[in-house]
């Protein structure tokens, strides 16, 4: 089974929530998992399998827990094409730049080279509650890949 890093950017804590959900399935079907919420680039491994759930705040921002590791890595990482990932966003589509922290992590993950297994899913507050089940579901659907 593959060693999987879950790197959490969260504001109110709806992200650790979906972290915790998909650490368990992932856990349950064998996987290694690590939670980062405060993530640095020295404590991942791009030979790991990683799982990105991020919120997004202001206007499309990340989360300040995020935000230094996206500026780390933008400023210093070198292309990354062993990296496999898969990233959930979460957001608000009643705002302007629905999931745009998501989307701007993504994006810089695609620039380092890396490769996604799955698209990115997007999640909006003003269609669910519990954005867990969608997640765990959408887990469910791609898991086998990693």
């Amino acid at each position: 089974m593959a060693a999987v890093d879950i790197i959490i950017g969260s504001v109110y804590g709806s992200s650790v929530l979906v972290a915790e959900t998909l650490e368990q399935a992932l856990t349950e079907a064998g996987h290694r998992v690590q939670l980062h919420e405060d993530a640095v680039l020295a404590d991942l491994d791009a030979d790991h399998f990683w799982l990105v759930i991020t919120s997004t705040t202001g206007q499309g921002d990340l989360p300040p827990n995020l935000l230094p590791l996206f500026e780390e890595m933008r400023e210093c990482c070198p292309p990354m094409p062993q990296l496999r990932y898969a990233l959930v966003a979460l957001g608000d589509s009643s705002y302007d730049n629905f999931c745009g922290g998501g989307r701007q992590f993504d994006e810089l993950l695609q620039e380092l080279q890396a490769q996604a297994v799955v698209e990115r899913l997007q999640l909006d507050a003003t269609e669910t509650l519990d954005p867990e089940e969608p997640a765990l579901a959408w887990l469910k659907g791609w898991m086998t890949q990693i």
